[in-house]
C-alpha cells in the first residue's frame, strides 16, 4: 500500500508543479491537499466569489428558522463535495501550525470559547476566501502576522 501512495504522489507532484498554483505558497499545504483542492475546484474556474466555493465545499453555516425562532447554534450544512471539505479542513491544521497569522486566528476563536473543530472550521473558512484570492489574482502567499 505505502509503495502504491508513494508512487501516485510521485505522478502527482510534477503535475502540481506545472500548474504553478500559488496554492502551494501557503506553508503547510502538501502536494497531495493542493492536488485535492485543484481537482475538486477546477482550480477555482467557475467560482466568482468565496461564498460560492464555501458552499460547494459544505462549509457554510445551515439556517434554522419556524416562524419567530432562530437556532443560535448553527452547524455546516456538509453537502456539496466531501473530498473538497476533507482537504481544506485538513491543510487548515496544518497551515494553522505553520503559518502565524492562521495560528493567532485559531488562538482567537478558541479564546471567544469555541470547541477546536469549530475554531478549526471557521480558519477554514478563512482558509478558502485566501486560496480563492491567491487564485484569482495570482500572487503568493504573504502571511499577515
Amino acid at each position: 500500500m505505502e509503495k502504491q501512495i508513494g508512487q501516485a504522489e510521485a505522478r502527482i507532484n510534477p503535475i502540481v508543479d506545472s500548474l504553478h498554483s500559488p496554492i502551494m505558497t501557503i506553508p503547510g499545504i502538501s502536494y497531495r491537499m493542493a492536488a485535492i483542492i485543484i481537482a475538486e475546484t477546477e482550480n477555482f474556474s467557475n467560482f466568482d466569489s468565496a461564498e460560492k466555493v464555501l458552499a460547494f465545499a459544505g462549509l457554510e453555516p445551515s439556517v434554522y428558522q419556524s416562524g419567530q425562532l432562530t437556532s443560535t447554534h448553527a452547524k455546516m450544512v456538509k453537502r456539496g463535495s466531501k473530498y473538497l471539505r476533507y482537504a481544506l479542513f485538513n491543510a487548515t491544521k496544518y497551515v494553522c501550525h505553520w503559518d502565524a497569522g492562521f495560528s493567532l486566528y485559531l488562538a482567537k476563536k478558541r479564546a471567544e470559547g469555541k470547541a477546536y473543530n469549530v475554531a478549526v472550521s471557521h480558519a477554514a473558512k478563512k482558509l478558502t476566501r485566501v486560496i480563492l484570492h491567491l487564485v484569482k489574482t495570482n500572487s503568493p502567499f504573504v502571511s499577515q502576522a
